[in-house]
């Protein structure tokens, strides 16, 4: 797989909670460290995506809030 964006990260797929449209699959990239995406239904079906299977988590934005108290 090749690709533009730089920000590759890969993990484990340790949660999918199936919704009627969308998905919500969170990524294990290292103990304690998860990423959470909503994912259409299709999608997630479409990419075979299991619970305990390996997956990348690929970011690709113009910017990034950040916020504070």
């Amino acid at each position: 797989m090749k690709i533009s964006a730089r920000n590759n990260l890969v993990g484990k797929i340790k949660s999918i909670e199936v919704g009627s449209v969308n998905n919500e699959v969170v990524i294990e990239l290292a103990p304690g460290v998860e990423i959470t995406s909503v994912v259409t239904k299709a999608s997630c079906e479409q990419l075979g995506l299991e619970v305990g299977g390996s997956a990348y988590a690929i970011i690709k934005a113009s910017n990034v809030m950040v916020a504070v108290d």
